[in-house]
């Protein structure tokens, strides 16, 4: 197998936002058998300056996860390009048993933009490898932003999605996003040892395990501080980011969602609990 790329090629998709940064980086390697990461969104122009990029070879399409922002194109390059499109499952798939029973009680959605039409062609599991004569790809499962995320293993580097960024956290916004498989991931991906990672959004990670344990720390410094406020008295998810965040009110909601997915973490290891129905309103006590 001739695998002698030691980087992959980046477009750029035009999707632009506080919560993608600079958009969404579509990678591909591979000459002849081309493989595409992470299509982005069914933008006509990406897609077909994807297809330009890999001079009409693209032989595979991987999706990390299925957010309209990497899966939403999708379907439409396969049909272009007569390339399967490889991923996890549909937008639900992979979530934790505590995150369906979430789903099913509380009739909550993320709120992400969740892409409710992606189907993929080939289901991916844990470790599975997909080898052609010119690279090798290792599907890595690493849930917590979303309960089918895929990384994806390429020589020494990784595609890590959304996963791991160098230009902000990750946002977990329950049910599709749950803190505990978060760290699980983050500890995984610490453990391929890996020379870079390539994030979805934003510049590569050029030392993987530093950006690691930084986002591990992260966590724990927000689990305190959400300790510490509702020692001061039962309060929602909302009053909880409001009195945590200093960020612009249009990124509140995103903050909300990430405060609740250690608020039900942290009711799951017993150290608070809540009003017996978990919706948006609900008020959570510091036990």
């Amino acid at each position: 197998m001739k695998d002698d790329v030691k980087e992959p090629r980046v477009i750029l998709a035009p999707n632009p936002s506080p919560l993608t940064g600079p958009g969404t980086n579509t990678f591909l390697i591979g000459r002849n058998q081309v493989a595409v990461i992470d299509p982005g969104p069914d933008h006509a122009g990406h897609l077909a300056a994807l297809i330009d990029a890999a001079q009409n070879r693209i032989s595979h399409i991987f999706v990390t996860h299925a957010h309209l922002d990497h899966s939403a194109g999708a379907r439409r390059l396969a049909e272009m390009t007569g390339a399967p499109v490889l991923a996890f499952g549909e937008a639900l798939s992979g979530r934790s048993p505590s995150m369906q029973r979430l789903a099913r009680a509380a009739g909550m959605g993320g709120g992400e933009g969740l892409d409710m039409a992606f189907t993929p062609d080939q289901r991916l599991r844990d470790d599975d490898v997909i080898t052609t004569d010119e690279w090798q790809l290792r599907a890595l499962h690493t849930p917590g932003h979303s309960g089918g995320h895929l990384s994806f293993q390429w020589n020494d580097v990784v595609f890590c999605g959304d996963i791991v960024m160098a230009w902000s956290s990750t946002i977990i916004s329950p049910p599709d996003g749950d803190l505990a498989d978060y760290l699980r991931s983050l500890e995984r991906l610490d453990q391929i040892g890996a020379a870079r990672f390539y994030p979805a959004h934003g510049d590569p990670i050029g030392s993987p395990s530093t950006r690691i344990a930084a986002l591990a720390q992260h966590r724990r410094e927000r689990t305190t501080q959400i300790l510490g406020a509702l020692r001061s008295g039962p309060a929602t998810a909302a009053e909880l980011a409001r009195d945590i965040y200093d960020v612009p009110m249009h990124l509140m909601g995103a903050a909300t969602r990430n405060v609740l997915a250690h608020l039900i973490a942290l009711t799951d290891i017993g150290a608070v609990t809540h009003e017996e129905k978990l919706t948006a309103e609900t008020k959570f006590t510091f036990l």
